[in-house]
């Protein structure tokens, strides 16, 4: 039996085509997910829209309840909703708790939402009268999300335009449904009213549609470069306001100062992790001076690590989410070497005992990888790590910020002078210091960078409060007990 859709208020079964959603370690089919038609993606944009004309009166005590109760489920079932993650993405255990937690941050940071919407206050501008400003919300909102994070990235947005008093379309990734279908299952039970919260399934023509839809106002999307681009573009000329994060290709620089095994530890889980299907997954490496020598230690370490199934506590990853993933990243690991870099470890050939139509590839390092090269040039999206060298600090800041990718970059070192330097010439949106993968808690903002992302206003945090919702500005003057002054003539308020 297939996905349902979710709209008005009801799990409904799909009108359009159905696609498989399959297990990447075993290619098993675990349900289908239909495409809503565009009768369906009009009713669930009516249903929002209907919705918001009374959701937006809700005072902003009961929204954060409702967050309040949301977080608590979500607490509740992090290990079953971690167990649909595994299934559908082959992620690991381990990391699809993690995927997990990382929402529910965000959820406990919208409970705070009364704060976060206060406006501001100046008594006396002129003479008996006061300017204050209303933080309101947009209306209907849409988030578009991707494969790699499916519970972390929908929860980044929902949860916090909903709180805000915004109503909220979801077309989650068509790869990986069964986990954004469980988290509204969740907030219907916390208590979401109906329609404040649509669910709908697609691929790109679904996306088309809430991108043209006259009453979709804002749209939050997260993917690869060229689609961001389009993204950004479609939406902002149907006059969307559009946040688009998008690709990446993030350096961690190395000193010779630095703790030798903390950086070969942190190089390979960040490079490694979760297959390498991360935006802010560390994938080149800048060895400064005689930190390059470590190269053989970190080829050693990567080759340690081994992928496997989700329930296989000595795993280290799991597969790549479709054939097609791994037959790209094979193409980028060929074309590496056919350029001239020195292929140190190759898992190109990798193999998982009892899963043989697994989309497995192993820990992979390259060396003497130069900015021209593809497998430098591109996100691989893999668990490939590409690695230069160079003499000095200024060089590594130089190699790095002629990268067109702004997401995320780490320095280690043991040295405060470096660093500093660093995080303030570095042209990246989100630095590390002695933190490989520096993705920031909800409180602060997703600041990705340069191509990495499009908009003005970026995911959660102050940010996406404000992306979320509108600032009217009053200004307001009580009449006294006095005469009339006369006709103002000038703009100046007396």
């Amino acid at each position: 039996m297939g996905l349902p859709l979710f709209i008005d208020g009801e799990f409904v079964d799909g009108a359009g085509e159905r696609l498989a959603v399959t297990d990447p370690a075993t290619q098993n089919v675990l349900t289908e997910v239909p495409f809503a038609t565009p009768d369906e993606i009009d009713r669930a944009v009516a249903s929002a829209l209907e919705a918001f004309r009374t959701w937006r009166e809700t005072p902003t005590p009961e929204r954060a309840r409702l967050m309040m109760n949301y977080q608590a489920l979500l607490k509740r079932h992090q290990d079953d909703i971690a167990k649909i993650v595994s299934a559908e993405t082959g992620k690991t255990f381990a990391d699809a708790k993690g995927d997990v937690w990382r929402g529910i941050e965000v959820v406990e940071y919208a409970c705070n939402v009364s704060s976060l919407m206060m406006g501001e206050t100046v008594e006396n501008v002129a003479h008996d009268i006061d300017t204050y400003s209303l933080v309101q919300p947009l209306g209907v909102c849409a988030g578009i999300t991707p494969f790699n994070f499916p519970a972390m990235i929908p929860l980044w947005m929902f949860p916090l335009a909903i709180a805000c008093g915004n109503t909220f379309v979801l077309k989650p990734s068509e790869q990986d449904p069964m986990t954004p279908n469980r988290l509204i299952e969740l907030f219907v039970e916390a208590g979401a009213p109906p329609g404040v919260v649509q669910l709908v399934h697609g691929g790109k023509e679904q996306v088309d549609a809430l991108l043209a839809h006259p009453d979709v106002r804002a749209v939050s999307f997260v993917g690869s470069v060229p689609v961001a681009q389009y993204v950004y573009r479609t939406g902002t000329q149907n006059l969307k306001r559009v946040q688009a994060m998008a690709g990446a290709k993030n350096h961690l620089v190395v000193m010779p100062d630095a703790d030798r095994d903390q950086v070969i530890s942190n190089l390979v889980g960040a490079s490694c992790g979760a297959a390498g299907q991360r935006c802010m997954a560390i994938s080149a490496a800048v060895f400064v001076g005689e930190s390059a020598d470590w190269l053989p230690e970190l080829r050693d370490a990567m080759a340690a690590v081994r992928p496997g199934a989700w329930d296989d506590d000595g795993a280290g990853y799991g597969p790549q989410i479709t054939p097609q993933a791994r037959a790209r990243i094979l193409d980028y690991i060929g074309r590496g070497r056919d350029e001239g870099a020195s292929l140190l470890l190759d898992g190109s050939d990798c193999t998982v005992d009892g899963y043989p139509d697994g989309n497995w590839v192993g820990p992979t390092l390259f060396a003497d990888v130069t900015p021209d090269m593809s497998i430098y040039r591109d996100e691989i999206f893999g668990p490939v790590l590409v690695t230069s060298a160079v003499d000095t600090l200024d060089e590594a800041i130089r190699f790095v910020n002629a990268n067109p990718y702004g997401n995320g970059t780490s320095i280690f070192t043991a040295s405060g002078a470096a660093a500093r330097r660093f995080q303030h010439e570095i042209d990246v949106g989100q630095v590390g210091i002695n933190v490989p993968i520096p993705v920031p808690l909800p409180f602060f903002s997703f600041t990705g960078w340069k191509q990495s992302f499009f908009g003005d206003q970026h995911a959660y945090g102050k940010q996406a409060v404000k992306f979320y919702t509108e600032t009217k500005t009053v200004t307001a003057r009580w009449f006294q007990d006095a005469p009339s002054q006369g006709p103002e003539m000038t703009i100046r308020l007396r």
